[in-house]
């Protein structure tokens, strides 16, 4: 028999204690509790709400107060008034130990599930696992990978978690807007991700401006970085990496935005392809400029701002923090060092090809 569609065998031997305790005025006893408690948690695991579980107990000894022995008509009001009050403080003792292990079931499930999600995003990421099998998981967490993702990284001034409060803020966000999408949210490594489908785009252009201005009390984002799309558990893999080489591009270059896409860094990925190559560019081309008075690095700096300023000098040399007559000498200490001419258009992109690689590679720091 049901109530409120749970099943009467919920109650255990409750009705019995209803009546002990009407007849004798005692507690319920640690046993009993336990059983309870145990009930609760059964409940749970059955997916029946703690509603539920307490509408069929109060519905429970409402059908039975009428029958109680020291409630009826017959005893005496002082008696009644004894029995009431000893049945209502087993009723309330009864209901917080189902309450008690309704919670701790759900307590158990919450961390299993969030258990599961870490497992599923760490083999995601990382490409582990039968790629049949992850497809059959990611659907479990709103994920088709059969169509195409892409994946965005935001990295903060702090380390994010899931209890940060900033994830907690954005994942309320796109709930709100979106709400159950092919999308999820994660982090991983102290960076939060977030994959969505192609098709979504306009998820990942929200979570990259809720990253970036999360709102008033919530650290915001240093970068984000959006990688292309790519079809498949090996996708998102893909993106996922594209997303976190754009970030380690930016950080040493020193790009301003702080929203980047992995398509708008290509160049820098196959630059890098060959590091030998790039790093003889570097030497033959910059070599030179350790000759100079201070060493290469201000005017590798020079090269980096003029060419941000798109060769305005008096803007490069406002970036620079130096007059426009102290940039025109660094100018031609280059040309005169290095044998290139930043005014020559040719001869500039060699010059700028390799202060990027110089970057890229860590020189002069590090030797090449």
């Amino acid at each position: 028999m049901k109530r409120d569609g749970i099943p009467s065998t919920y109650l255990g031997d409750y009705p019995r204690l209803l009546a002990e305790v009407s007849t004798t005025g005692r507690l319920p006893r640690r046993p009993e509790l336990d059983a309870l408690r145990e009930l609760g948690e059964r409940a749970a695991e059955s997916g029946y709400g703690l509603r539920q579980l307490v509408r069929l107990y109060l519905g429970e000894t409402r059908k039975r107060w009428g029958t109680l022995p020291g409630v009826t008509k017959s005893a005496g009001a002082s008696e009644r008034a004894r029995t009431g009050d000893a049945v209502l403080a087993a009723v309330d003792a009864a209901i917080s130990a189902l309450g008690e292990g309704h919670e701790r079931a759900q307590r158990l499930a919450v961390r299993q599930e969030e258990a599961e999600r870490r497992e599923f995003v760490d083999d995601l990421l990382y490409g582990r696992s039968d790629l049949g099998r992850l497809a059959e998981r990611a659907q479990r967490f709103g994920l088709r990978l059969a169509y195409a993702h892409s994946v965005a990284v935001a990295t903060g001034t702090e380390k994010y978690d899931d209890v940060h409060p900033t994830v907690r803020r954005i994942e309320r966000e796109l709930l709100g807007r979106f709400g159950e999408r092919d999308v999820l949210l994660a982090t991983k490594d102290g960076q939060l991700v977030c994959i969505a489908a192609s098709s979504d785009r306009p998820v990942l252009d929200v979570f990259a401006g809720l990253a970036e201005t999360p709102g008033a009390g919530y650290p915001a984002a240093r970068r984000v970085a959006i990688g292309r799309e790519h079809t498949g558990a090996g996708g998102v893999v893909r993106s996922y990496e594209e997303a976190l080489g754009a970030l380690d591009i930016a950080d040493q270059l020193g790009l301003d935005p702080i929203r980047l896409t992995a398509s708008e860094l290509l160049v820098f990925p196959v630059l890098l392809r060959d590091r030998g190559a790039m790093a003889d560019l570097v030497r033959t081309v910059l070599g030179p400029l350790t000759q100079a008075r201070g060493g290469a690095e201000p005017l590798l700096r020079t090269l980096a701002e003029c060419a941000a300023a798109g060769y305005v000098n008096a803007e490069a040399a406002r970036r620079l923090g130096v007059s426009v007559r102290t940039l025109s000498y660094r100018l031609e200490r280059i040309r005169t060092l290095t044998g290139y001419d930043p005014g020559d258009a040719l001869q500039r992109y060699t010059l700028e090809t390799a202060a990027m690689g110089a970057r890229l590679l860590g020189w002069p720091t590090r030797e090449l």
